[in-house]
């Protein structure tokens, strides 16, 4: 075998095993499906239903309205709705 293709294969290993364990925010589109008093239902990345809060200070939100949600390093326990999609 060709020394540089095992160096870069083994570099190329090491670098997938620390991307796994990387967490990021994640920030997609999402819909208000309901309003209950303890917040607003959206549909998460998987496409269940989650209730959340919404982190914009001052703006009313109606059901069925396009919504940006947020989870913060991937924990969906502090998912949040971070932006308005624009008509």
């Amino acid at each position: 075998m060709d020394l540089g293709k095992e160096i870069l294969k083994a570099i190329q290993i090491m670098i997938d095993k620390k991307l796994d364990n990387y967490k990021v925010d994640i920030t997609y589109q999402s819909i208000i499906k309901n309003i209950t008093p303890k917040g607003y239902v959206v549909l998460d990345r998987s496409g269940q239903e989650r209730t959340v809060q919404c982190c914009i200070p001052g703006v009313e939100l109606r059901p069925m309205q396009s919504v940006y949600v947020k989870e913060p390093m991937g924990k969906l326990n502090d998912i949040h709705i971070c932006g308005v999609k624009g008509k």
